[in-house]
């Protein structure tokens, strides 16, 4: 089910299969745009809520757009608030992420937004959501009417439908609630979103088959120009890819299918051969801010240890090699992974910088090396090499 394309939209391309580099306030943290460019990145993917809040999606439309803002010449996406309607509300209340385990806990931490008593800040109604959000110390308002207009000021090429993201300890009653108000979120969508713009409209109905079936069933029957597959994946990895089988059969091939907040090298594989077209994540760069890098098979890189190592770890303390023997990048080339221990352990800011760069460098080249592996079709052979070894 692998498919090779491209997407085209306002005179740029995207090559796909494709991983989105999350670029949530206007930047890919750590990186700048001509880093993105040199290491090959035709697409970023930008949050609505965060721009609206700050610096506000106003001010953003009187610079000229999010592309002349960021100073970024590739395609750019938006989501559309839907996510942070989960992650500031059932998210923190439950303690769980898309798919229900620690790592959303950490993420909290790390971006300062755990609330020590539980309780959410996002409230979901049928016209939309409402934010109480202290870390920005203001009440905010967001409708998919709203969602469009943000979007629009904006100025990204390809936007999403408001939807509601649901939590993977949501009950199925619940689900089926917010799967309903997600389609009716999603036809008021396509009444008011700028026509400039290409949308795409989100699958949800969380780990229950029926509805995610019947979600996908809905939203290929409307005029959306590709695909989100969004909301809670389970409880395991095995849980997400079921989802993906369940959706799939009733989405148009034509149109381009994204993965909504998925980047896991295994993940990218296994969702590839199952016909995902786009990714985003935020791990190579917030992983390179913890001291993780990424590394290839040929440098020891796994299943088991998910493709990544510690540069902290004492056996490093006198290597004088790169991170990774089959990445190319600059970081790999000029700089061993001593020194880059020694900027890690000396909280030098550089670090921060090389990891990040070194880290979405890998999945650029990674996924490079599948769109090709699909053209000649060697892509079983790719998948078995990296992880059915």
């Amino acid at each position: 089910m692998a498919k090779r394309g491209a997407i085209k939209i306002n005179g740029k391309k995207l090559d796909t299969p494709a991983f989105i580099p999350v670029a949530t306030l206007a930047s890919v943290r750590g990186l700048d745009s001509r880093d993105l460019k040199k290491m090959g990145v035709q697409a970023v993917i930008a949050n609505t809520y965060h721009l609206h809040i700050k610096p506000g999606d106003e001010f953003i439309k009187e610079t000229g757009g999010l592309h002349k803002f960021m100073s970024f010449d590739g395609i750019i996406f938006t989501d559309s608030g839907g996510f942070q309607a989960f992650s500031l509300g059932f998210g923190m209340e439950h303690g769980v992420g898309k798919i229900a385990d620690n790592i959303f806990l950490e993420n909290l931490r790390e971006e300062k937004l755990k609330n020590s008593e539980g309780k959410k800040w996002a409230f979901v109604d049928d016209d939309g959501v409402t934010f109480h959000d202290p870390l920005y110390s203001r009440k905010s308002r967001l409708s998919p009417e709203k969602s469009m207009k943000i979007q629009s000021n904006l100025g990204s090429d390809i936007i999403f439908a408001f939807d509601e993201c649901t939590s993977p300890l949501s009950d199925y009653e619940y689900t089926r609630k917010a799967m309903e108000r997600t389609h009716r979120w999603a036809v008021r969508c396509l009444e008011s979103y700028d026509r400039r713009q290409n949308i795409f409209g989100i699958v949800q109905g969380g780990e229950y088959r029926d509805l995610r079936e019947k979600s996908a069933r809905f939203i290929s029957s409307l005029p959306f120009d590709g695909f989100g597959i969004g909301g809670s994946l389970g409880k395991s990895k095995r849980d997400m890819l079921s989802i993906i089988e369940w959706v799939l059969p009733f989405l148009d091939r034509e149109r381009p299918v994204h993965l909504l907040g998925i980047g896991g090298v295994e993940d990218i594989f296994e969702s590839i051969e199952r016909g995902v077209d786009t990714f985003d994540c935020v791990t190579p760069t917030r992983w390179a801010r913890r001291g993780v890098v990424f590394v290839s098979p040929e440098s020891g890189g796994n299943r088991e240890n998910k493709f990544r190592i510690h540069i902290k770890r004492s056996e490093f303390k006198k290597e004088g090699r790169g991170i990774d023997e089959w990445c190319d990048c600059m970081v790999c080339q000029d700089y061993s992974k001593a020194y880059l221990r020694h900027l890690f352990k000396a909280n030098e800011l550089t670090f921060f910088r090389l990891a990040s760069y070194h880290n979405l460098h890998f999945i650029m080249k990674l996924m490079g090396e599948i769109r090709e592996s699909i053209e000649n079709g060697t892509f079983s052979e790719l998948k078995k090499r990296w992880i059915e070894f």
